[in-house]
């Protein structure tokens, strides 16, 4: 007897099957990507993007010895039918891993990902790619006004540490490993997208791959020859200054953090040179600096920095405290991956750092760069000390040149 229910046709299976793979390839990044990338978990990056690793030698002229599992996420196109060739971010720093970036990324680069995959990886020892890190052992910033014997001692202690060959985390071989991890994903070309140091790392990747780079944007250019820490404190007091501007435009961020200018500067003087001593307190920040934020254009990531360095400012001048340096980093800083954005792999930065720019920096160099700024020289002079007993890797003979393209439109 019939069940009455009709049982469907083979070619309609087949159908169905197709279908289902077309959207399945749809989805996936890369021609090869679909057996090489899986779903990413909750603690790997978002939910809806696929990750991976991929293993490259530390040593690449010997193709031997230690390894080093690159950390690979992949934001896919939203379209039906994606661009074959995605967009890559390089991040700052040096330091930064982008893929662990992948939440700010995302919201970022949305409309990009339109119609193109969103393409990250932590260059080799950032992030969860055999990350150099050297953080104080306490969540805080005091490391920020440690001393420098004391910094010096913590990298020594780090250097020690690292299984790793710090020799070989320099610019160029990580251009070769990302150039590596395109192929094995199977994008023909990259569009490339760097910030900072990252501008470097992409003038590096066009020039040792020029064919395979469709487009690129340097944002903030770092370029290989700039001798990179030399602004650093010159850059930082710019930063400081268009954070405080931005607190005295919104009226809730100015009403939480009040105070002059001048007074700002002088505290942070004052904490710079360990002044008088007193209480501190971690600043309001997390909900409450959420809704103290009242910006436009910068958005409430930019805004919600603003507010943060605007305490750090007001509780220094407030207290001209030299424990202000210990302010631990608020609770839900990191909330939406915001911490993320801020760590820096230091072991890797000075890998970069003593291999392609100590080097070229003369004495009086820091001094000139860094007159007027508050911070003077602090945030370098410790980084270029530690290039005396750091390794030191090799860059190619034609490292400093002018990067040229015949290829880019």
């Amino acid at each position: 007897m019939r069940s009455g229910r009709s049982h469907p046709q083979p070619w309609r299976l087949a159908a169905v099957a197709l279908a289902v793979a077309a959207l399945w390839a749809c989805d996936r990044p890369g021609d090869n990507a679909d057996d090489r990338l899986a779903p990413c978990g909750i603690d790997e990056g978002p939910t809806d993007a696929y990750c991976g690793g991929f293993e490259v030698f530390e040593n690449r002229a010997a193709a031997a010895g230690r390894r080093i599992r690159l950390k690979i996420v992949v934001l896919p196109a939203l379209s039906n039918s994606p661009k074959p060739d995605p967009v890559v971010l390089l991040a700052g720093g040096p330091g930064q891993g982008a893929a662990r970036m992948a939440r700010q990324v995302r919201g970022m680069f949305r409309r990009m990902q339109a119609d193109r995959d969103i393409l990250l990886v932590d260059q080799r020892g950032t992030g969860d790619s055999n990350g150099l890190e050297c953080a104080a052992d306490d969540d805080s910033l005091a490391q920020l006004n440690e001393s420098e014997e004391a910094t010096l001692a913590r990298l020594r202690a780090c250097l020690a540490g690292y299984d790793a060959d710090v020799r070989f985390y320099t610019t160029d071989l990580a251009m070769d490993d990302l150039d590596d991890v395109r192929a094995w994903l199977g994008y023909e070309q990259l569009n490339i997208y760097g910030g900072s140091y990252g501008t470097r790392a992409g003038l590096v990747y066009l020039r040792q791959h020029e064919d395979r780079v469709r487009a690129i944007v340097l944002d903030g250019v770092a370029p290989p020859d700039m001798r990179l820490p030399t602004f650093f404190a010159r850059d930082a007091q710019r930063a400081l200054d268009k954070l405080i501007a931005d607190c005295e435009a919104s009226a809730g961020c100015a009403t939480r953090a009040p105070g002059p200018r001048r007074a700002d500067a002088s505290a942070l003087r004052a904490a710079r040179d360990g002044a008088a001593d007193g209480p501190a307190r971690a600043p309001a920040h997390g909900r409450r600096g959420r809704r103290a934020c009242r910006c436009g254009a910068g958005g409430q990531h930019h805004c919600r920095r603003a507010v943060l360095a605007a305490h750090l400012v007001h509780r220094a001048r407030a207290h001209r405290a030299r424990r202000a340096r210990r302010l631990p980093w608020p609770a839900g800083a990191g909330d939406d991956g915001e911490s993320d954005v801020l760590n820096m792999s230091a072991g890797m930065q000075l890998s970069v750092i003593c291999a392609e720019d100590e080097p070229r920096i003369e004495a009086g160099d820091l001094d000139r760069a860094s007159a007027g700024s508050v911070f003077a020289s602090h945030l370098v002079a410790g980084r270029l000390e530690a290039c005396r007993f750091w390794p030191r890797g090799s860059v190619p003979a034609d490292y400093y040149e002018p990067v040229t393209s015949d290829g880019l439109p």
